[in-house]
């Protein structure tokens, strides 16, 4: 159905039509050149195989679908590549049909170009008239200036001039590419990134600083926050939504603030073995405290190898539906998914767990981890992480499995430390079974993660938001950082490799102060420290 607005542009282009072969019959009639006296039959005749053709083409190739305030290059080029076609076929008509009605190729040419530059041009006006209603309304918007005078940038000035609802007057792109700069996108002026930008950019009174890279490695982005954080303003990325766990959300750029985990450390790395896939295929997985953060994301890391059956077991049940109710969505019946309540601590429940699903390969990722927590409550740590540990391990061995993987920390080096002092205990449980016939044992060992339950960073997040004060217990204090899907594919990798007794310590780049990274976290958020 053909909308009121479609068919109100259709005979406004129709009236452009006939102004058109009344300008270039004006013209003929009048030019030296071409001596033709104005027949009005002539003209209707023309007007109405022109008319025939043109609306015909441009009803077929779809111009008149456009929502023209939205369009781009491609609407404009279909436009101008259908009256072209209109009128070829339009001119052969009247010739070899009507041979009698008289066609002057130049007339045609003029009349075709006046109306297709009638017909652009009240779209281009049309369309860029919510920018010149945007800079008459500039004053009540923020100032922003956009890194990046790319695709991605194009794209993201696009999105706020045609945004009738944005708060945000972009005045300038920057790029280090001298060839582009000097020149313009969508009207807006690109300079050049150079030692004298900062000062330009605060005498264009820039509020906040775009970002719109098409790639951006974890060095770059670091270089350019602090480069541009001289401003005092605040900087965003546009780039690709993601979840907690680091996975793209919609497919789709938007604008969010710089986070702590742009500015950390290196580049994520992401390890796609085939070897490691091909080892869980078809085996039975358990994962004790998989509803966790890490034990939730080794989980999402297992579905993709396709195991014959993958088993949570958690006592905290909640975590373990949000997952379960995850994977039927994504999986369907495609994966076998089993969830177990239950603490490990439970020697009879665990049994019958491993009893009835008889697994191949265990990660033990349960255990409490939260240090202040445990070193006011040092028994429950003892009975969840060792002696939950060591009942983990006794009935992996007595119910055949192949291979137990056990999460640790970096924490249990030297520990100083309740939790860190547990965990150093369950890795001498481990290594303790080095020789056994039945089950290979292994632990892995990292840093902070990113994002999990009982990282640093939710705390500081936290604490800033209530205005502080931030607390950092030993400014000499260095932890090394990765994300949750890093350290769960490692962990993955290391269970693939792992043979008995073995402790695995990964790589997780250089090492940061506490301290830095409390003072970072308090600038992303606008404060200055101290």
């Amino acid at each position: 159905m053909i909308s009121l607005r479609r068919i109100l542009l259709l005979l406004i282009d129709m009236a452009f039509l006939a102004v058109s072969f009344i300008i270039s019959s004006v013209v003929s009639v009048f030019s030296t050149a071409i001596n033709i006296e104005f027949d009005l039959t002539v003209y209707l005749l023309n007007y109405t195989v022109f008319a025939i053709f043109i609306f015909g083409l441009r009803l077929a190739f779809k111009v008149y679908a456009n929502v023209w305030r939205y369009a781009n290059t491609r609407a404009y080029l279909i436009m101008i590549v259908s009256d072209f076609i209109s009128t070829v076929l339009a001119v052969a008509f009247t010739k070899f049909i009507f041979t009698d009605a008289y066609i002057n190729i130049w007339n045609v040419l003029v009349n075709v170009t006046i109306f297709t530059i009638i017909s652009l041009m009240s779209r281009f006006i049309y369309q860029y008239s919510a920018n010149i209603r945007f800079y008459v309304k500039g004053n009540k918007k923020t100032n922003i200036a956009i890194v990046g005078a790319g695709k991605t940038g194009s794209l993201l000035v696009e999105e706020l001039l045609y945004n009738s609802n944005s708060v945000y007057r972009p005045l300038c792109f920057v790029d280090i590419n001298k060839e582009r700069v000097g020149g313009y996108i969508c009207g807006i002026r690109i300079l050049e990134e150079n030692d004298d930008i900062i000062e330009k950019l605060e005498k264009l009174c820039v509020k906040e600083v775009f970002v719109a890279l098409p790639s951006i490695s974890a060095t770059d982005a670091r270089r350019i926050y602090e480069f541009y954080s001289k401003l005092g303003c605040k900087i965003k990325l546009y780039d690709f939504a993601t979840s907690d766990s680091g996975h793209d959300m919609s497919g789709k750029r938007s604008l969010r603030e710089f986070s702590i985990e742009d500015l950390l450390f290196r580049d994520s790395f992401n390890i796609n073995s085939s070897e490691t896939v091909d080892y869980y295929r078809n085996k039975v997985v358990l994962v004790t405290g998989g509803g966790g953060s890490i034990g939730s994301e080794i989980c999402r890391q297992l579905a993709k190898s396709g195991p014959s059956k993958l088993v949570v077991f958690d006592i905290y049940e909640n975590n373990v539906y949000d997952i379960q109710q995850e994977f039927a969505r994504k999986y369907g019946d495609s994966l076998d998914f089993c969830a177990e309540i239950g603490s490990v601590r439970d020697v009879s429940r665990l049994e019958r767990v491993f009893e009835k699903h008889r697994p191949d390969i265990v990660f033990h990722a349960a255990a409490h981890k939260h240090v202040p927590l445990m070193e006011n409550s040092c028994s429950e740590a003892i009975k969840n992480n060792v002696f939950g540990t060591l009942n983990t391990v006794n009935c992996a061995e007595k119910y055949g499995v192949r291979r137990f993987i056990m999460i640790s920390t970096d924490k249990a080096v030297n520990p100083t430390n309740v939790m860190g002092a547990s965990k150093r205990l369950c890795e001498m449980i481990v290594q303790s079974r080095h020789d056994s016939t039945v089950t290979e044992f292994a632990s892995v060992r990292f840093g902070n993660v990113l994002g999990s339950n009982g990282s640093v960073i939710p705390l500081f997040r936290r604490q800033i938001e209530n205005g502080g004060p931030v607390t950092v217990t030993d400014k000499r204090i260095i932890r090394y950082f990765m994300t949750i899907p890093e350290a769960s594919q490692l962990v993955l990798q290391a269970g693939a490799m792992a043979t008995n007794g073995e402790l695995f310590v990964l790589d997780m780049g250089n090492p940061v102060r506490i301290l830095d990274l409390a003072e970072n976290m308090i600038k992303l958020a606008g404060f200055k420290p101290y």
